[in-house]
């Protein structure tokens, strides 16, 4: 290839990153905006605006006990007949993971976007799922057709799907650096400059595009944790206990997703999944949604034991059980939500022995060790954590510790289990 001719290549590979980061934010955007606007036509709270101080959890807990009932009801409808329909008639859906691994790295249009609405829309409705990989899937999609628009390599092309990925999740949760890592450390596995600076930059323009609906708000609310030798002791020791539960968790997500109806049966398994929630939403509102009200309320440090004994439970049974039913979505804040919640009870129970230790730095420490292990994306999960919460820099020690704890163990359980 000639100097001029490389030159032209750089250039449309700079334009396909650019463009993808751009893709990236208005599809981030638009379907937290229509993510909202489902929380609040089902909710009936802040129909005045999109975007309002109330969250979803305060909005839930303020609307009729018959609301959250019909909501799920029509929640599992809209799954059952949603996806029935997609796995029917639609194009086989192709993970991004699956993506990079096939020869030409495309998804189908069409059969992901209706894939993700769904996805959006039962979330908005009550789904314990988290709304994640819509965005990040939206996002590779349009990469993968840039690159192949402009006549971009295969390894290229998968570099800029990588990268509308990563791009995705910067954009929904206001994260440009956890973005460019996820896309370096979970999906293309590398640390080579070319892909670092791709990751960067589309990662980057996403969250910026996305900052004209959402805001530049981090996405909770915490107060400033405090280092003590107390808190990182207990961090060395909670880490492998949070790594053998991220291997469980793992291994049940995996096997519920694999065995999910994708006939008929999936329309009244889906009803009657949904339905059973929506009656558990009655006593316990908290249950509805990703996880990010409790998860907030860990943070806060406003959560009763026994509340968090409940939650953790019945979360992670409803979690499970809406896998099983088919329905889609991701498991990004809900295992964010399972190590807070996990965290804050160990940590009681260590706050009743030694120096007291504030439970939101439980909480804090917890939902990072645990993404990192069940996700296996150590770097990207404590980069996360820092950008969603802002948390001071006293946060990293204990955060490092319960890390390498939670994925050391983890890895362990998986290659006894490999050759057991």
């Amino acid at each position: 290839m000639s100097s001029s001719n490389q030159f032209c290549y750089y250039l449309k590979f700079t334009l396909a990153i650019l463009l993808t980061g751009i893709v990236a934010g208005i599809a981030g955007l638009l379907l937290s905006l229509l993510l909202h606007f489902v929380q609040h036509l089902a909710f009936d709270y802040s129909l005045d605006k999109l975007i309002s101080p109330e969250s979803f959890l305060n909005g839930v807990r303020a609307s009729a006990p018959w609301r959250r009932l019909l909501a799920l009801a029509i929640c599992g409808l809209i799954a059952g007949i949603g996806w029935w329909g997609l796995f029917r008639y639609g194009s086989k859906l192709i993970s991004i993971e699956a993506a990079l691994k096939n020869d030409v790295p495309k998804m189908p249009i069409v059969t992901t976007f209706i894939n993700d609405i769904l996805q959006i829309v039962t979330v908005g409705l009550g789904s314990p799922l988290g709304r994640e990989v819509a965005p990040r899937e939206v996002a590779a999609t349009m990469g993968s057709w840039i690159a192949e628009q402009l006549g971009l390599t295969i390894k290229d092309a998968k570099v800029v799907l990588a990268c509308g990925a990563g791009a995705g999740l910067a954009a929904v949760y206001n994260v440009p650096l956890a973005g460019a890592l996820f896309t370096l450390e979970a999906l293309l596995v590398t640390f080579h400059w070319t892909q670092v600076i791709s990751a960067l930059f589309a990662s980057t323009v996403a969250a910026i595009i996305a900052w004209i609906g959402l805001g530049n708000s981090p996405q909770y609310q915490i107060g400033q944790m405090m280092l003590s030798y107390s808190l990182v002791a207990w961090a060395i020791l909670v880490g492998p206990i949070l790594g053998v539960a991220a291997f469980y968790f793992v291994q049940l997500t995996t096997i519920s997703k694999a065995r999910a109806p994708k006939n008929w049966q999936i329309i009244p398994i889906a009803f009657i999944n949904f339905l059973l929630i929506g009656l558990l939403a009655i006593p316990f509102p908290e249950l509805l949604g990703n996880g990010k009200g409790p998860l907030q309320l860990g943070f806060d440090g406003s959560l009763g034991i026994e509340l968090v004994a409940v939650l953790l439970i019945i979360k992670l049974v409803i979690t499970i059980s809406s896998l099983r039913a088919g329905a889609s979505g991701g498991l990004l804040t809900p295992g964010l939500m399972f190590g807070a919640l996990l965290a804050i009870l160990i940590g009681s129970g260590w706050n009743l022995i030694f120096p007291l230790v504030n439970i939101s730095a439980f909480a804090i420490v917890g939902a990072t060790a645990f993404l990192a292990a069940s996700m296996k994306m150590p770097l990207t999960a404590i980069v996360l954590m820092l950008e969603l919460t802002h948390t001071n820099h006293d946060s990293v020690i204990p955060m490092l510790f319960a890390v390498i704890g939670s994925v050391g163990m983890f890895n362990y359980l998986k290659k006894i289990t490999y050759y057991s």
